[in-house]
């Protein structure tokens, strides 16, 4: 009897162990399948794509995704076999955060590679760059031409998007963090200006200067004179970003991005939405996204 029991428990092991060892290869097996976040992006031929509305280098109009970083992401992403984007509208300080928790495989937002937002994503080599612009109420009743002329005036208050390089920008001119209000979108920081809660608004020069020629008023003006700040930074660069676990897709990305940079596809794309080859076009070579990231730009 002891034996036949004996025997039994050691043919119950025994199925324990088969059973977890098939778990563990399917498991294993079932992560391997999975792929690379690239190979998954091929096989659904679909990527989610996180922007904000900034005219013009990601925007929404009449349901369909457009901008000058949106096409450049279009046009790479098509080279590698994904044809389909799915569009997520977000506000521009919740795209870093997005692509972190997995919300979006690429953010394309002309957003600016930055020392320490390279310690949160992966950039690709630059798409374009850009400098800064400057609203005002019409007439520009203050005569602002500079950030260090709000800086040397406390009584001046100028309103930023959320999360932009251009508050890192104010205050290493020396405007007071007292001085800078900040507002979810363009459109916000326009009415802020008209209502009289802020003297200007600043933000990437085309971004401002066609999103004026949008909004259709008069009660606002361009400073044709504005003076670019002497800081680090000043001109950005844009890139796309991807989560630091998908290296292999960001590499994928950027083989094909300097590909379209030398047939001439992406200054083409440029000049389409309203922007220029010789001021705004990052040459192969010129400049990479590992020396902007290490503070050489």
């Amino acid at each position: 009897m002891k034996k036949i029991t004996l025997t039994i428990l050691a043919a119950l092991v025994m199925l324990v162990l088969a059973a977890c060892g098939g778990e563990g290869e399917a498991s294993e097996k079932s992560a391997d399948s999975e792929g690379s976040k690239l190979e998954q992006l091929q096989e659904t031929g679909k990527v989610k794509i996180g922007f904000a509305n900034e005219v013009p280098y990601a925007y929404e109009e009449n349901g369909e995704l457009k901008g000058a970083n949106v096409e450049i992401a279009k046009a790479v992403f098509k080279e590698l076999g994904v044809d389909e984007v799915d569009a997520q509208l977000s506000d521009f300080s919740q795209l870093i955060p997005g692509i972190q928790a997995g919300q979006f495989d690429v953010i394309t937002a002309g957003m600016a590679i930055k020392a320490d937002r390279c310690e949160r994503v992966l950039f690709s080599e630059p798409e374009m760059k850009y400098g800064e612009g400057l609203i005002v109420a019409s007439g520009n009743p203050e005569d602002i031409q500079s950030y260090k002329d709000i800086a040397a005036n406390p009584d001046l208050k100028v309103v930023v998007m959320e999360g932009t390089t251009e508050i890192e920008f104010l205050q290493k001119e020396g405007v007071s963090p007292d001085q800078i209000i900040t507002a979810p979108d363009i459109p916000a920081t326009f009415s802020a200006v008209q209502a009289g809660r802020a003297n200007a608004t600043t933000g990437t020069e085309m971004t401002v200067k066609m999103a004026l020629e949008s909004a259709g008023t008069d009660k606002l003006e361009f400073v044709e004179t504005f003076e670019q700040p002497a800081v680090d930074g000043v001109p950005s660069y844009g890139a796309a970003a991807f989560n630091l676990e998908n290296e292999e897709l960001r590499n994928a990305y950027n083989e094909k991005l300097q590909e379209l940079k030398e047939n001439g596809t992406i200054a083409k794309i440029l000049e389409e939405n309203g922007f220029s080859e010789i001021s705004n076009m990052v040459e192969v070579g010129s400049i990479t996204t590992e020396q902007i990231c290490g503070g050489e730009s």
